[in-house]
């Protein structure tokens, strides 16, 4: 049975084509999401939602002053008179109004539970009170005065204004955030102060730029804190209506006992929730993709944020808290929208044309509440007269509404047509009982009517003249500010958002060591108290007992520098890489640092200079074989390292020097000699060659000491048994390389040589021992001697020690120790008796 058509009376089916008629039903639905729903008005900064909610509370006396009450009773209230929409998309918006870390000024006071920042949800509304808070009733003053128009509700019964009077900028005081079709805003929150500061500066400069105004306005002031990184998103944001903020969390590294660091977290990024930002650095870690964190606690209270991430021994902090930042909420970009509807019609508009819409709103509300204001006081006024001209005549016109049988309609006709009288006037008089009319009082109606008329002249001058208008809107702005204002809680940080884990770090001078047994770690100069010469010295590191100090040099924590290995193999690390560690802390195996081969180590490490002059790269192997390469070749290196040079079977690279190209270049031996020749000697060759010879070694000698003569400086020469002495370079005569060399230390009489260096007189020296004992001292405290003298006992060193290595630094602003042992200063004593008697000739 075929579908019966069912018609009715008075029907009419018009034929569409479907396209048409969805595309015009889709555009009237978007239409109604912008405007009635998702972007909020630029002259009150409220979407319909918001301003209903606010103008509802205000019509059910729900005042600062006065009790909470249920937050069902205000959302039912809403949807009833002005919201025809789900209960929960009003509760929502309500609870939002309240929370204080989501509005920067909050319009709504809740009582209850309204919500965390960890992102719980707000108890159900039969549970919660609210109340307007001070500062909301600003944006409903004066709306009894004909301020704002009002439209029909959505059926008629009533009507609710269109906008509401606000005596702030709320759009961008306390921001905005929405999605409609196709468009999309989101407005940052600023500080009431700023911002009335510059809605002032318009009003005095209005050929002013965005530019401008950020003098005033400096950018925005979340209510969660945080850092905003680099203002040129800001800038771009004022200027063109959109730009990118980086927005970041603020930590702060601090160092516990034991060489152990957190990161205390005080401060979140707007609109990141905190557990699931502790769950998301949780799942990281546990992935291996965040390295260096071995806990996480969270101890926020009302006081404030506090969340503890404990970082591992072994990790930069600084490094860690960079990847942080990178792989985390700890640092997010808020993408700046100043989309808001202008007459209805959505627009972007930049920092100006929201404040000048602001303005010109607020010439409208203030031009109609006084004329309002003026129209009451000339009605007033009016009536006044009337009642003064009753006055003389009030015996007639009491007795003539005692006349009058047909009420108080028959006597104001009766008084009109007899006294004069019109409608207004006539009226207020009837409205008298007899016995208050008789009772008027001309003194007091006179000084009412002065004190109108004062207002009425007031009044019309003010619309007059603009400048009163713009006076009163910097008046009563200040006023907000004067009650409201609090100091900026987001700071500014030049700094742009994205960096590199170097970026976060603090640029100071460092001490890098290494040890025999490839334990590096990084350490502030200052670590090192400097001590007198001869000096027993402190203890420098904790380690193995078969484990000695072998390399250490100074250098800038952003330093680069080449990690140079045992096989010819070179890698490049910035300083800070190197994890930072206590004096006494035994620091980071290198092959948990490096990609090292099995039985590879770190032989030696240089910083690379800045500057853009030509170097070059001199190494130096224990077999005596020297390579000059130039530096450049060397720029490319990956992270799994490249050959710096090729080492002949049984030989390994020791010693590497950076050089000009002009220096004459000394190799120290073991047994005690010694050559010098010019580094032209040793001809440039590419970056895999082996190298030629720099000095014939006798049987069983090897190289101990590497050193590139430095105008100024002297080359300084320890032996084991702690005795050392300068010499000038001239005092090693250049000879051809290759060969044999020169007397440099009497090794039968006085030990083995440990190590030579380039020192001045402004270095300290720092030397370490086979037990890991360090000593600090000046450079100057060293006596010079011709070649191959003794010298003076630099440290004391205990029987069946040695002196491991020693590193020259620069000696910074700090006092010596000034305190010595017994055996320091029996040392440092002993060694100035020596060091008249042991100098001797040089040998030739």
């Amino acid at each position: 049975m075929a579908d019966e058509i069912v018609r009715y009376d008075n029907q009419k089916i018009i034929d569409v084509e479907i396209n048409k008629e969805v595309r015009n039903a889709f555009l009237d639905y978007s239409m109604s999401v912008i405007v009635q729903r998702a972007l909020p008005d630029v002259r009150d900064g409220l979407k319909p939602v918001h301003r209903r909610i606010l103008y509802t509370m205000f019509e059910n006396n729900l005042y600062p002053e006065k009790a909470y009450r249920k937050c069902a009773d205000t959302v039912g209230a809403v949807l009833g008179r002005y919201h025809p929409h789900g209960d929960a998309s009003v509760y929502d918006a309500m609870v939002r109004l309240a929370q204080t870390f989501s509005m920067r000024y909050i319009l709504v006071d809740g009582h209850g539970n309204f919500g965390t920042i960890d992102g719980d949800p707000a108890a159900a509304y039969r549970y919660t009170e609210s109340r307007m808070s001070k500062i909301s009733m600003r944006m409903l003053q004066d709306i009894d005065k004909d301020t704002v128009d009002f439209n029909p509700n959505y059926d008629d019964r009533l009507k609710e204004p269109s906008v509401l009077p606000t005596r702030f900028p709320n759009l961008l005081v306390n921001g905005s955030s929405g999605i409609a079709v196709g468009m999309a805003t989101n407005i940052p929150p600023h500080n009431m102060k700023e911002v009335v500061e510059g809605v002032n500066y318009l009003i005095d400069h209005p050929d002013c730029d965005s530019l401008d105004l950020m003098q005033c306005i400096k950018g925005p002031d979340f209510p969660t804190a945080g850092i905003i990184m680099g203002t040129k998103g800001i800038k771009d944001a004022y200027t063109t209506g959109r730009g990118k903020i980086y927005l970041r969390a603020r930590a702060e590294i601090v160092e516990e006992k034991g060489d152990h660091f957190k990161i205390i977290v005080t401060e979140l990024p707007y609109q990141v929730r905190k557990a699931a930002l502790i769950a998301s650095i949780a799942d990281l870690v546990k992935d291996k993709r965040l390295e260096g964190i071995s806990g996480i606690k969270d101890f926020t209270n009302r006081k404030g944020m506090h969340i503890e991430i404990s970082v591992k021994r072994d990790a930069n902090a600084q490094v860690v808290l960079n990847n942080l930042y990178k792989m985390t909420q700890m640092q997010v970009t808020f993408g700046v929208i100043m989309l808001a509807l202008v007459d209805g019609v959505p627009k972007i508009l930049n920092l100006k044309q929201m404040l000048q819409n602001y303005i010109k709103f607020r010439e409208e509300v203030i031009t109609r509440r006084t004329k309002y204001d003026l129209n009451k006081a000339m009605a007033r006024a009016h009536i006044l007269d009337g009642l003064r001209k009753a006055i003389d005549i009030v015996d007639e016109i009491i007795a003539t509404i005692r006349s009058c049988k047909g009420g108080k309609s028959e006597a104001k006709l009766a008084i009109m047509e007899k006294f004069g009288f019109d409608d207004p006037q006539a009226t207020a008089i009837v409205n008298f009982q007899l016995g208050q009319l008789a009772g008027l009082e001309i003194e007091k109606i006179t000084n009412e009517l002065a004190e109108l008329k004062e207002k009425i002249a007031d009044y019309e001058d003010i619309l007059a003249n603009e400048s009163r208008v713009f006076d009163i809107i910097k008046s009563e702005s200040q006023e907000i500010v004067n009650k409201f204002d609090d100091d900026r809680r987001t700071e500014i940080s030049p700094v742009i958002g994205s960096v590199d884990d170097e970026d976060l770090i603090p640029v100071e001078e460092s001490i890098l060591t290494l040890t025999n047994m490839g334990y590096m770690k990084r350490m502030t100069v200052d670590t090192y108290k400097a001590q007198n010469r001869g000096g027993r010295g402190i203890m420098g590191m904790s380690r193995r007992e078969e484990d000695v100090a072998k390399t250490m040099f100074s250098c800038s924590s952003h330093d680069v520098v080449f990690l140079f290995t045992n096989t010819g193999k070179v890698f490049r690390k910035k300083a800070y890489e190197i994890p930072a560690s206590s004096r006494t802390g035994k620091g980071m195996n290198v092959v948990n640092l490096l990609p090292l081969e099995k039985g590879e180590t770190v032989s030696a490490m240089v910083k690379i200079p800045e500057d853009e002059n030509r170097r070059y790269l001199c190494m130096v192997t224990k077999k005596g074989v020297i390579k000059r390469t130039d530096i450049d070749e060397y720029k490319h290196i990956r992270q799994s390292g490249i050959i710096a040079v090729n080492l002949d079977e049984g030989d390994e690279l020791a010693y590497v020097e950076i050089t000009d190209g002009n220096r004459n270049l000394v190799v120290a031996t073991h047994n005690g000699m010694s050559i010098c020749f010019n580094e032209a000697d040793a001809r440039l060759i590419g970056r895999t060659a082996r190298g030629v010879r720099a000095i014939a070694l006798a049987q069983g000698d090897y190289v101990v000491g590497f050193a590139a003569q430095i105008d100024g400086f002297k080359l300084l020469t320890v032996s084991e048994t702690g005795f050392g002495r300068k010499s000038e370079f001239s005092d090693y005569r250049v000879q051809s390389r290759g060969g044999k060399g020169l007397i440099n230390y009497r090794c039968e009489q006085f030990g083995k040589v440990a190590m030579i260096a380039p020192v001045s007189d402004d270095n300290d020296v720092i030397m370490i021992t086979s037990d890991g004992i360090v000593i600090r001292t000046h450079a100057d405290q060293i006596s010079t001697f011709l070649r191959p003298s003794k010298g003076v006992k630099v440290m004391k060193v205990n029987e069946g020690e040695k002196i491991a290595t020693i590193s020259i630094v620069d000696r910074f602003d700090e006092e010596a120790d000034g305190e010595t042992t017994e055996e320091s200063g029996e040392a440092s004593e002993n060694a100035d008796n020596a060091s008249t008697a042991e100098a001797a000739p040089a040998e030739e």
